[in-house]
């Protein structure tokens, strides 16, 4: 009984080695095991816009003092009082290492808006389009990156009064 009983288990943990079944021991002989016949599910590739938007969005979030925002916790604009009048203040003024959380967002746009603008100028020159086209693409680019580059100076004017005059 004992011998028969031996030769059932080494023949099933050979067995299992042999296939790259899971070994479990005398168990089934015992317990039967429900046949699962699960599916693993597959995932889609993301496609390569919607990779890219990802890595804009994350791009504008760091570089807007997403970090510095949630362990400073600072409030989202600040006031001022002239007048006896509170007035909304988007940007926290001589402090460089200090921002209010729409500051840090609006400053984070500004550079992946001026990150955008290169890119299209550099699908101006690599297309092999029509000369108006190209052109379009070179007078977008050149704009929206002076646009950032100007705001993002204006606001560093507002955070250091009397900075490069």
């Amino acid at each position: 009984s004992t011998q028969s009983t031996w030769d059932i288990l080494s023949v099933y943990f050979f067995s299992c080695l042999t296939t790259k079944m899971p070994y479990f021991g005398p168990l089934p002989q015992i317990i039967r095991f429900p046949n699962l016949k699960l599916r693993i599910p597959t995932l889609q590739r993301p496609s390569y816009g919607l990779v890219f938007l990802a890595l804009l969005g994350s791009y504008m979030l760091v570089t807007g003092g997403i970090v510095y925002d949630m362990i400073n916790e600072p409030p989202s604009v600040g006031s001022v009082e002239e007048n006896g009048q509170m007035k909304p203040q988007a940007v926290l003024p001589y402090r460089v290492n200090g921002q209010y959380i729409v500051e840090g967002l609006v400053a984070g746009f500004m550079f992946a808006l001026g990150g955008v603008g290169i890119i299209i100028l550099n699908d101006a020159v690599a297309r092999t389009s029509e000369d108006q086209t190209r052109m379009v693409l070179m007078l977008t680019g050149g704009g929206i990156i002076i646009f950032s580059y100007n705001v993002t100076m204006l606001f560093l004017r507002m955070k250091l009064p009397g900075y490069l005059r």
